[in-house]
């Protein structure tokens, strides 16, 4: 259970945070950068979560919001410390589960989706895309010098999985509204 009875400590007010064993990194630390990115992430699927109906998406996206916060809390442990949160390996095949059976009742694609859409779509893409910069955020510390061995193999799996997930959740919350939104060729152009 977490306690959290005051919100601002002023331990970051010289531009350093805290992970779980203490020590204290700067706010641009790389580390630091994808943790934020991951909270990003999860700020964008509560704006999308406001918008999308489909009771299927939504509980899987608040699944995905909890498994978030675990995420960063890994993020934030060095492996070394045994017993502490860690993102499970049976999250990326949930995952998985998830993306076989939302693709299965969608119809191929025969165009490029653009990353628009009404039901929430908009906001599932844009959450697509910050997924796929925390996952290049989190491959970046995972090859920090030092840092070798501490990332969590699931970690960017889970990342990568997630934004394939967010995809095909835009596709079905667009189609449900009224209809995907495809890439035309050309079609922003005023060349003749």
């Amino acid at each position: 259970m977490v306690l959290l009875n005051k919100i601002y400590t002023r331990t970051g007010d010289a531009g350093e945070t805290g992970l779980v064993t203490g020590d204290r990194l700067s706010k641009t630390h790389p580390r630091i950068e994808a943790i934020g990115a991951v909270d990003e992430l999860n700020a964008a699927l509560g704006v999308a979560l406001s918008a999308v109906k489909d009771e299927d998406l939504r509980g899987v996206l608040l699944a995905i919001q909890n498994d978030l916060f675990d995420l960063g809390a890994d993020l934030a442990t060095p492996k070394t410390l045994r017993g502490e949160l860690r993102l499970a390996e049976a999250r990326v095949a949930r995952l998985e589960e998830a993306i076989d059976g939302l693709t299965e009742a969608l119809p191929p694609l025969e165009s490029f989706v653009l990353p628009s859409g009404p039901g929430g779509a908009g906001a599932l893409h844009l959450a697509r895309a910050i997924a796929r910069r925390a996952e290049r955020m989190v491959w970046a510390v995972g090859a920090l010098p030092g840092d070798e061995g501490h990332l969590s193999a699931p970690v960017p799996r889970y990342l990568n999985r997630l934004s394939d997930y967010l995809f095909v959740a835009a596709r079905k919350a667009s189609r449900d509204a009224g209809g995907e939104v495809l890439w035309v060729p050309g079609g922003g152009s005023d060349d003749e």
